[in-house]
């Protein structure tokens, strides 16, 4: 079986397909896009789920296809601001498994990081 690897960095890869399954690297607003640093988590949120939709799409598969979620907040106080942008994206009828938690992100105007598995 082979394995594909998309935008490879000496340490990580952007995305891995292997087995019919698609693993996507945490993602992270590109502040650049957005105009600029904004402390909004759900503009960032917003900005994260864009990129999920460009990277699956890559791929060949969607968000309605996801298996699992994992979201990171660097304050656990935006959890009600990231549902907002997540509630109006996820597939409702495929909602993934999703585990959400509080951590320590690399860069202190990083609010949020998402990190999603999914079928082909």
């Amino acid at each position: 079986m082979t394995i594909q690897r998309f935008d490879c960095g000496p340490r990580m890869s952007e995305m891995v397909v292997h087995n019919g399954t698609v693993y996507l690297c945490g993602q992270i607003a590109d502040f650049e896009a957005m105009g600029g640093v904004t402390h909004d988590v759900t503009a960032q949120t917003r900005d994260v789920l864009r990129q999920i939709d460009v990277l699956l799409e890559r791929a060949g598969t969607d968000k309605s296809r996801l298996l699992t979620a994992t979201v990171y907040l660097a304050d656990m106080a935006g959890f009600a601001a990231m549902n907002a942008a997540w509630d109006a994206w996820v597939d409702r009828a495929n909602a993934p498994a999703r585990a959400t938690v509080e951590a320590k992100l690399a860069d202190p105007d990083l609010l949020v990081e998402i990190q999603v598995i999914a079928a082909l």
